[in-house]
């Protein structure tokens, strides 16, 4: 499990413990037993903050998991763009390169489908790392070796 969501759900373990319904209910019943009316509005309005104060920690900590949800996953718009894009770079490659095979290339583009990456990111696939990483890397040793020494 990855650090941050391990974190998060630490922290939404202790929010939902320290918030149980039944402590609410005993710090109200609590309350109406004060004979100070001045004594029981600072008690009421104490609770009410803390009350806000752990939601407004709910909803940071639900952002964040969206947030890392969203690290991971790619939409159906963005599939579609990503095999456009790589088909249409495999169309230019055959063109520059008539003679070169690039048959394996167009057998990665045909796995590039919606409901192809859809399955293996509910498996847990990180496109980013398996696919995004290598091929930063690859294009950074490209222009360095290729621009980087005044070639």
């Amino acid at each position: 499990m990855d650090a941050v969501v391990a974190s998060l759900a630490k922290d939404l373990a202790v929010l939902s413990a320290k918030k149980a319904a039944s402590g609410i209910s005993a710090l109200f019943t609590a309350n109406r037993l004060k004979k100070n009316i001045d004594e029981m509005c600072n008690s009421y309005e104490e609770i009410i903050n803390e009350l806000i104060q752990d939601r407004s920690q709910a909803i940071a900590i639900a952002q964040a998991y969206q947030a890392e949800l969203e690290r991971y996953t790619i939409s159906d718009d963005d599939i579609k763009h990503l095999h456009n894009t790589i088909a249409h770079a495999l169309n230019l490659l055959s063109q520059f390169s008539p003679d070169s095979n690039i048959d394996g290339l167009e057998s990665i583009s045909s796995l590039i489908s919606v409901d192809t990456l859809k399955a293996m990111q509910l498996l847990g696939f990180n496109y980013k790392t398996a696919i995004g990483e290598p091929l930063t890397n690859a294009c950074a040793e490209f222009i360095e070796k290729n621009l980087g020494s005044g070639k």
